[in-house]
């Protein structure tokens, strides 16, 4: 099938920030064929032609999610990470079901692409519920299978085992991906992470954890082996391969330099971090040492949106505010960190970039509104998307050429009817 989409702009999605304007995006069966200026558009003759007023962006890249926690958003206001998971959240958790997975990933994946994201990272229970989810919604998810010491869960090794076998018998289409997801050091005994990475790297799977989140978390482990956790990871060979690390907050410039020696990837969860007083990542340093770093917004517990554009503009906020320079991530570089630089954080190449051979996930952002005003040069449509724009200016998405998306509205799911079946879940496990 030949689409051809003509928009004011398009936002193309690498670092340098590429705008181009009266844009054509060329797709046969699912991917870009070509990208430029209508002016030097091929000819394409019988091609379905999608006529958009505002502007085209790559679908969204959401880099750290555990998105099936719209059960619990709001929940636990104002308790540190410690207090909120331990009094709030895995009290909660213990009495979900398979079905109050799948429905809360439904819901927030309709959500999520609502918002221009087409692609998220998501690491929670019953990971084939989520595939499921994302199956209906028309999402892609890579989803890294937790692994967790809970009471009720099997034995560690026994959810390893279990997870591998599940990321080795998934084919790969490019829709789901399993991988691993250890959720940190200070939860995880060191032998599984090892083990769990060493599978990861014989099997290309993405291994993805919690790291140097809260200034205390590493303190028992800093006591025990008289070593940061980054530097206890490489210790016990836990780097190397596909490793994606989220938040790493509190990382000093031996923890980066072992990251760029292992070429450790960096979920950075801005809202999520404010929002629970973690901290402010070190953002210019990491791109600044060649580290990967795509955003992520965490869960919609502790976020509580899943608006990744909204967060393009905490992510630069804070970063200029960290450094005290207006030029320490500049509009580009947000936008590019929610796109390109995800993708490329997430090991999918195939993702992120309006460009010739990925696959063609596209979102149209309505500039109709006073806050794409004033456009001087294309640029300032960039700068517009990053300072001013969020989940609301989205207005039809496409992932691989098919449309979920129309109109603001989800095409295949009742969002609606969703929302009061989250509404009724989440009162239950509450206890209420």
């Amino acid at each position: 099938m030949r689409q051809r989409f003509t928009a004011r702009a398009a936002v193309v999605g690498d670092r340098a920030g590429t705008v181009v304007p009266d844009a054509v995006v060329d797709v046969l069966d699912g991917s870009i064929e070509w990208i430029g200026p209508a002016a030097d558009a091929p000819a394409q003759p019988g091609a379905e032609v999608v006529a958009l007023p505002g502007v085209l962006t790559p679908g969204l890249v959401n880099a750290h999610s555990h998105a099936p926690m719209v059960l619990f958003r709001g929940q636990g206001e104002g308790l540190p990470l410690d207090r909120w998971l331990q009094e709030v959240m895995w009290p909660r958790e213990a009495r979900l079901t398979a079905e109050d997975v799948e429905v809360a990933m439904t819901a927030a994946s309709a959500e999520m692409l609502g918002n221009g994201i087409t692609t998220s990272v998501e690491m929670y229970f019953q990971p084939e519920r989520i595939a499921a989810a994302v199956g209906v919604t028309g999402a892609r998810a890579v989803i890294a299978t937790p692994l967790l010491p809970l009471p009720g869960m099997p034995p560690m090794e026994e959810q390893l085992r279990a997870a591998v076998a599940l990321a080795a018998g998934t084919p790969d289409d490019g829709t789901v991906e399993y991988g691993l997801g250890p959720h940190a050091a200070y939860t995880v005994p060191l032998p599984v992470l090892r083990d769990a990475s060493a599978a990861a790297r014989e099997h290309g799977l993405l291994l993805h954890l919690h790291v140097a989140e809260t200034a205390t978390e590493g303190d028992d482990l800093l006591a025990t082996h008289g070593l940061s956790v980054p530097s206890l990871l490489a210790a016990h060979d836990v780097l190397g391969g596909r490793v994606l690390a989220a938040h790493c907050v509190h990382m000093d410039d031996g923890d980066l330099d072992l990251w760029r020696e292992y070429d450790v990837a960096v979920a950075h969860c801005p809202a999520s971090n404010a929002k629970l007083a973690s901290g402010v990542a070190r953002v210019r340093d990491m791109l600044d040492r060649g580290i990967r770093v795509g955003l992520g917004t965490d869960g919609p517990a502790s976020n509580d949106s899943l608006d990744l554009l909204a967060d393009l503009r905490l992510a630069a906020g804070m970063a200029r505010l960290r450094e005290r320079s207006a030029t320490a991530l500049t509009a580009a570089e947000a936008f590019w960190l929610a796109t390109g630089a995800a993708a490329d954080a997430i090991g999918r190449p195939d993702l992120g970039v309006l460009e010739a051979g990925r696959r063609a996930d596209l979102v149209h952002v309505d500039t109709r509104d006073l806050v794409f005003e004033p456009v001087g040069d294309a640029a300032d449509l960039l700068a517009h998307l990053v300072w001013s724009a969020d989940g609301r200016h989205v207005r039809d998405v496409w992932v691989g050429g098919s449309q979920v998306v129309a109109e603001g509205r989800s095409t295949r799911v009742d969002a609606d009817a969703l929302r009061r079946d989250v509404a009724r879940r989440a009162a239950r496990l509450a206890g209420r």
